[in-house]
């Protein structure tokens, strides 16, 4: 396999791949793209302490990589079955909360 620096090259470019695919089938991750947007850029209008903005800035953060996660998930029970089952319908609940 791949070592060093292009490994990471490499890892970035599945990242970036995942991001984008994401980005386009699941609009749930473009709205919370536009609203961690607009509250990011509150953060750095607004007149709060630079923790407040900081702790603002990591929950946007997380919540996006949460639904990266989410969406991931909901990927794999989908190329597994697109058939109603109790255990995908709890997989994808499960993820989503």
């Amino acid at each position: 396999g791949k070592t060093g620096l292009s490994r990471v090259f490499h890892t970035l470019i599945h990242s970036r791949d995942g991001f984008i695919a994401t980005f386009r089938g699941e609009a749930a991750f473009r709205q919370l793209l536009l609203l961690h947007a607009l509250l990011m850029a509150a953060a750095f209008v607004l007149d709060i302490s630079t923790v407040e903005r900081a702790l603002v800035l990591v929950v946007c953060f997380i919540s996006l990589l949460v639904e990266l996660l989410n969406s991931a998930i909901e990927a794999v029970v989908d190329r597994i079955s697109l058939e109603q089952h109790p255990l995908s319908k709890n997989a994808k609940d499960m993820g989503s909360a």
